[in-house]
């Protein structure tokens, strides 16, 4: 009929409707939850930073430049205003090219899909899909219906991403934490993978404890978690554990979890107070919650007692991996460890290979150090100060730390001279050395291009006067050089890794006559190297004041 083939020709020739919120969009937006200079769409910016901002990084923002028609993010300053403000604008941009994309009609491409990854089961299956030449990525159908090009909540995130709130069936979960005072505040909610620990004061009263709902287990675990955002699948909360704190603060594992013990008063005592909790969540690495346990430690109140104090913890494990403790997001904390690893068996070369399958990445990466710190150690000195009853106690570097340890090494004619050296290396390193060390406090162990490896050298020194006939050589002092410089934003650099050294010097020992003995000391040491490059002047003629300035004193000019 005309009636419907006038509807299909209007249908044709009006714009599709738009598949990204280019207002959302913001390329320039690299720190998390921080505003990033110049960066004029970045939403974690406020109208203070804006007065701030010299010009836009990115002026003009477009989902794709090969549409015929889409809508235009523009972002300018006014430098007249006091103080100068954004400017943000939505406009129609068209396309003047005659060659460009009228109706994004292939679904598949709007969306990511996870590849699957290679197991020892699907593998010849993949081979044969992808081990061709040439295969076919072309969906079923072809859907030139424009109209339903834009599927309901198209977007909408299927997943969680870093920093949004864990969802619960009624709200979120909650951590709570003080606000203004050191008074527990319930409105905290916890971030997806944001590991946080807070302590705070709850105020109490053992007549009503039983009423008071921060005090009782359910409250902590009555609100099954959403698996992704805005979904009807949920996951319960199990408890994992409970531990039992008496008065004096001795504390017991209790052998069952599976009963709740509910706060009740007995004898002007208020039991099975809730004193702490612990989540333990579980995700996949599409950003799906699978798996959410608590840990309590539960405790008496005494009748005396007006407030207590509340300790909470989250954290985030991705599943089939291992935690590892960071020491950093993304640069090194001072004070915390320094991340260590090997090389993997059966690579020759620390970084990332593929088999040329489309699709498919098999990726070799960092083996962590298994040592109890899972981080570079250092010889740790003991009181006896004996090197031979020192093998095997171990210190972690902390980062920003420069740190010297040792002991003594008493020589006798009788020591042989090869053991006593592989004793004295393994004093000195450990009985495993590791072999590369993150650049970044959370470096994951299959980006191997974030791994910085360890440059060993040997250093030969005369100590006593010797013939070649009667002398050997024996490890005396490891030291190691970290060299480390600031990375990205000048508002809050980062400390990143760039260059560690390993240096063992050796020196020549004369046999001893029988029945003498020698004394030899032994030394470790750690020195942290800060080379970042020095701000240059914007001016040549302007004197040189021998003075270092704060990073960001010129902040935000050059």
């Amino acid at each position: 009929p005309a009636d419907t083939r006038d509807a299909a020709q209007a249908r044709v020739r009006s714009p599709p409707a738009p598949v990204t919120d280019v207002a959302r969009l913001c390329v320039c937006d690299l720190l998390v939850a921080q505003c990033d200079i110049n960066c004029c769409c970045d939403p974690d910016c406020s109208a203070e930073d804006f007065s701030l901002f010299t010009t836009c990084s990115v002026p003009v923002v477009i989902g794709d430049s090969q549409l015929c028609s889409q809508k235009a993010a523009v972002y300018s300053l006014d430098v007249e205003a006091n103080p100068p403000e954004r400017i943000f604008k939505l406009i129609d941009q068209v396309n003047p090219s005659i060659f460009c994309i009228h109706a994004t009609n292939y679904k598949q491409a709007l969306y990511l899909k996870s590849p699957e990854i290679p197991t020892p089961e699907n593998f010849d299956q993949l081979l044969d899909k992808f081990g061709g030449a040439t295969f076919s990525a072309e969906p079923d159908s072809w859907n030139l219906d424009t109209d339903a090009q834009n599927p309901p909540e198209a977007n909408e995130t299927s997943r969680y991403e870093y920093g949004v709130p864990v969802q619960t069936e009624d709200a979120f979960l909650r951590l709570p934490s003080p606000v203004v005072s050191s008074w527990c505040s319930d409105a905290n909610p916890a971030g997806f993978l944001v590991n946080q620990a807070t302590k705070c004061i709850r105020s109490v009263s053992v007549e009503k404890c039983d009423s008071i709902q921060a005090l009782s287990m359910l409250f902590y675990i009555n609100s099954s978690i959403l698996a992704v955002p805005k979904s009807s699948q949920m996951v319960n909360i199990t408890v994992q554990s409970i531990v039992v704190q008496s008065l004096n603060g001795m504390r017991t594992l209790l052998s069952s979890s599976d009963v709740l013990r509910l706060p009740t008063v007995s004898d002007e005592l208020c039991i099975n107070a809730v004193l702490g909790v612990n989540y333990h969540i579980t995700h996949t690495d599409t950003g799906e919650i699978i798996e959410a346990a608590a840990a309590f430690v539960l405790g008496a109140i005494s009748r005396e007692a007006l407030s207590i104090e509340q300790s909470f913890k989250i954290s985030f494990t991705q599943e089939n991996t291992q935690p590892v403790p960071l020491s950093g997001n993304p640069g090194y904390v001072v004070g915390l460890p320094v991340r260590a690893g090997f090389q993997p068996q059966g690579y020759p070369f620390p970084a990332a290979f593929s088999f040329n399958f489309p699709q498919l990445c098999v990726t070799s990466g960092i083996i962590q150090s298994s040592n109890k710190h899972s981080q570079l150690t250092i010889l740790h000195s003991t009181s006896t100060q004996d090197c031979l009853a020192a093998q095997g106690a171990r210190a972690p570097v902390l980062f920003g730390y420069n740190m010297v340890s040792g002991c003594k090494l008493r020589i006798t004619a009788a020591m042989k001279c090869q053991p006593l050296a592989q004793t004295l290396l393994d004093v000195l390193k450990g009985q495993s050395f590791p072999e590369y060390v993150a650049s970044f406090g959370n470096s994951q162990a299959q980006d191997v291009l974030d791994w910085v490896p360890i440059t060993q050298l040997h250093i030969s020194e005369q100590m006593f006067s010797h013939t070649l006939q009667s002398s050997c050589q024996i490890p005396v002092s490891l030291g190691i050089e970290v060299k480390w410089t600031k990375y990205g934003s000048l508002v809050n650099p980062q400390a990143r890794i760039v260059n560690v050294t390993a240096t063992i010097t050796t020196t020549t020992l004369k046999q001893l006559p029988s029945g003498r003995e020698r004394i030899i000391p032994i030394t470790s040491s750690v020195v942290f190297t800060d080379i970042s490059s020095p701000a240059e002047p914007s001016y040549k003629a302007w004197p040189t004041i021998n003075i270092k300035l704060p990073f960001d004193f010129f902040y935000p000019f050059v």
